[in-house]
């Protein structure tokens, strides 16, 4: 009798695990045909079979997700705000489907709703950035400023990337206001002073980038300094990037750094502190030589190998100087053989605007050394020229020049007041 009923249960059981397995197979065959459907149905924008994947797996939030999806491309905004309701609620704890019905409501100007949905999301991911983020956002766009920036400054915090967008909201916000922007993203440290340090230099702030060096816990690096001052050139704060590089008080205005060619020379290096070459320098062959030269030990030869772009200059130097002034400049040149249709000059720019301040008048062939001089008038805005070593315009093309240049001494006399 016990036998028989343990047989019995046995086969009760087995019954019911066939079942059961059936019912698993049929399961999974619906949801991965619903799966499949949706697949088809992202690629197809197409409601209908949306619907179908939705109708297959009602309990499947990723089918409701994949409805709004299509349906927000079809510009179908309420019925997709529904569709990610219906997949919040069955996966309630994922902060990324919170985060997009937030910004489903707001763009359907349900503010208050969405505010509610990104309170999820910081409740169910409060330590990621991207969901503090999204919520001060939303209550910056709400008009509640601080409360905006207590989630924008957490989600920095969190995640150091989004440093540098606290600061753009914070200098949009107080209209370009440097106090007020530091007292948005609240600096606690040296980590986040020269990040805001960096911020000034690049937007072009050259005296608030020095207070703001001034305030630091450790004097600036060198590689600190070296970039700042990169940044502020770059920006046309050139004052204040000259006083980054300067090493020595003494270096000041107008002071032409190897105007001898005495020190070897820089290749494309934007700032102050020598002379620059520029890639053209490939075609052309430049060397300091110790046999020829006007004053101290050395000059510079230039061999022309043929190519040199008219307007395009081998060797520049930039230079503060004061606004409405006017400055002598005296240099020597020697050439050999010197043949081309538009042949090298020296001309002084506005570092700011590139405007043409001056220029001497071309170089003639000599065989033995003369001194060229001209004169230059900077702007009444001019805070640095740019003085350069390029050619002539020509009459045809191709032009080229052939022969070589000595150049040595060049010098910028103290200025003195323009006659205008």
């Amino acid at each position: 009798m016990i036998r028989a009923n343990l047989r019995s249960l046995r086969f009760v059981v087995a019954i019911l695990s066939v079942a059961f397995c059936l019912f698993l197979i049929q399961i999974s065959a619906r949801i991965g045909f619903s799966r499949l459907i949706a697949r088809y149905a992202l690629v197809a924008n197409s409601i209908p079979a949306a619907d179908e994947a939705v109708r297959l797996t009602p309990s499947d939030p990723d089918a409701h997700r994949t409805r709004a999806t299509i349906l927000n491309r079809l510009r179908m905004p309420a019925e997709a705000r529904d569709s990610l309701e219906a997949a919040t609620s069955l996966r309630y704890r994922d902060d990324y489907l919170w985060l997009e019905l937030g910004q489903m409501r707001e763009d359907l100007g349900d503010t208050a709703g969405a505010l509610a949905a990104f309170d999820q999301a910081v409740r169910r991911a409060p330590h990621y950035a991207h969901t503090h983020w999204q919520r001060g956002n939303v209550l910056l766009r709400m008009g509640r400023t601080a409360e905006a920036f207590t989630e924008l400054r957490q989600a920095a915090a969190a995640n150091r990337k989004y440093s540098l967008n606290l600061m753009d909201l914070a200098w949009s916000i107080s209209a370009g206001d440097v106090k007020r922007t530091e007292e948005l993203i609240e600096i606690n440290d040296d980590a986040e002073r020269l990040a805001f340090i960096r911020f000034l230099a690049a937007k072009g702030k050259g005296k608030e980038s020095l207070d703001q060096i001034k305030l630091l816990s450790t004097p600036l690096s060198s590689e600190n300094k070296n970039e700042f001052a990169r940044l502020l050139f770059a920006a046309k704060a050139f004052p204040e990037a000259f006083d980054l590089w300067a090493k020595s008080p003494q270096l000041r205005r107008s002071a032409l750094f190897n105007s001898g060619f005495e020190d070897p020379l820089v290749l494309n290096q934007a700032g102050f502190g020598g002379w620059i070459l520029s890639s053209e320098q490939t075609k052309n062959k430049l060397a300091i030589d110790v046999s020829e030269k006007f004053g101290g030990a050395r000059s510079l030869q230039i061999t022309f190998g043929g190519d040199w772009t008219p307007g395009t200059p081998l060797l520049s130097q930039t230079i503060l100087v004061a606004p409405g002034k006017t400055y002598p400049v005296a240099f020597s040149i020697k050439t050999k053989d010197l043949v081309t249709g538009g042949p090298p000059m020296i001309t002084v720019s506005d570092a700011g605007s590139d405007q043409l301040l001056g220029k001497s008048e071309s170089f003639p062939s000599t065989n033995s050394w003369v001194t060229l001089n001209f004169e230059f008038t900077t702007l009444a805005t001019s805070e640095a020229a740019v003085i350069r070593l390029q050619r002539s315009n020509c009459n045809s093309s191709p032009c080229p020049i052939f022969g070589t240049l000595w150049l040595d001494e060049i010098s910028i006399g103290p200025w003195k007041h323009a006659s205008r």
